[in-house]
């Protein structure tokens, strides 16, 4: 597979051309809005083609499939014109800055049958696949809570518009409660029905929130408390599920690399769950290109894009409104 980049960015450089790489792809292109910046970045990995001319990128026949990375505004005419040249697309989460955009991209790439997929990398961990086979056999009951932190800090080379930029789709709310949504349903298997939730700006953000915790009601009766910043250094990260019969810690699992340790806790006592350690990034590009290949489908395509941004905006709107909000999905 022939790879264009649409965004010169922090994540393309540390995790997705090496990934788009290792599964024997070539990034033979990269697009930015600054042309000095592509030109560099260009130079810096390897990419043969540069500029700011997405138009012309997208005419390259050789290009089968585009990574968009840009600010998050301009992902919905950044995938409605790489889906109308015929590009497959992996986008980064969030979607779109609303949710009917995000359906929109989502709809526009089955009527164009190519393969949309979102970059929720946590899924693609093995850890969290450690955990879900866990769930998924019975070996904590029947699951009546789930926890997840997720107050991490955020380095001063990824702060930027995240911090500052409402309009560019800044905020905690959709840098990580969107990716602990879609965490949270692939867990479960279920999407959130109702929430509620308290943000603040607690030392960083600057116009958007960095801090926020909601809880949100699942169909089964499962409650979830989900805590995310950007403001806690030392907090550590991870899952809990409790449940009748048992109980899952996670610690530290939460990250871009495979890490972490999980154990389970029943009445036999606690033991250590082995997860495999794999390339996060690397699983998620190769289930896209077997999806590609017409075998299965992305770790995470398009709609679970959907859901985990209707989730996101509406923990913002009870956050915002003081309200219960339910989680109206737009799919």
């Amino acid at each position: 597979m022939n790879w264009g980049l649409i965004g010169a960015s922090t994540i393309a450089a540390e995790h997705m051309i090496g990934a788009f790489r290792a599964t024997g792809g070539v990034v033979t292109h990269v697009v930015s809005g600054n042309a000095a910046h592509a030109a560099a970045y260009a130079a810096a990995h390897g990419i043969a083609a540069h500029g700011t001319d997405l138009a012309a990128m997208l005419a390259d026949p050789s290009i089968g499939a585009v990574y968009i990375s840009s600010t998050n505004e301009k992902h919905r005419a950044q995938a409605l014109a790489a889906i109308a040249a015929g590009k497959h697309v992996i986008c980064e989460k969030p979607l779109a800055m609303s949710v009917p955009d995000a359906v929109a991209m989502v709809k526009a790439a089955e009527a164009a049958g190519v393969v949309f997929a979102t970059n929720h990398h946590l899924r693609n961990a093995g850890s969290h696949q450690a955990i879900r086979a866990l769930v998924a056999g019975g070996r904590i009951g029947r699951v009546l809570s789930m926890r997840v932190f997720h107050a991490v800090h955020l380095p001063p080379h990824l702060q930027g518009w995240r911090i500052s930029d409402p309009t560019a789709g800044g905020g905690v709310i959709p840098d990580i409660t969107v990716h602990d949504a879609d965490t949270v349903r692939f867990h479960l298997g279920e999407d959130p029905v109702e929430v509620v939730a308290m943000a603040a700006a607690s030392g960083m953000g600057d116009g958007v929130e960095d801090s926020v915790m909601s809880v949100w009601a699942m169909p089964s009766g499962v409650q979830v408390f989900a805590h995310e910043s950007f403001t806690h250094a030392f907090a550590g990260s991870g899952i809990e599920l409790h449940g009748t019969e048992g109980s899952i810690f996670a610690r530290g699992v939460m990250t871009q690399r495979p890490l972490g340790e999980i154990t389970l806790v029943t009445a036999e006592g606690a033991e250590p769950v082995p997860f495999d350690t794999h390339n996060l990034y690397v699983h998620g590009v190769q289930r896209f290109l077997e999806a590609v290949a017409g075998k299965g489908r992305p770790a995470a395509d398009g709609w679970d894009g959907v859901r985990s941004l209707t989730v996101a905006l509406a923990v913002r709107e009870a956050a915002e409104t003081g309200t219960r909000q339910r989680v109206a999905y737009g799919d």
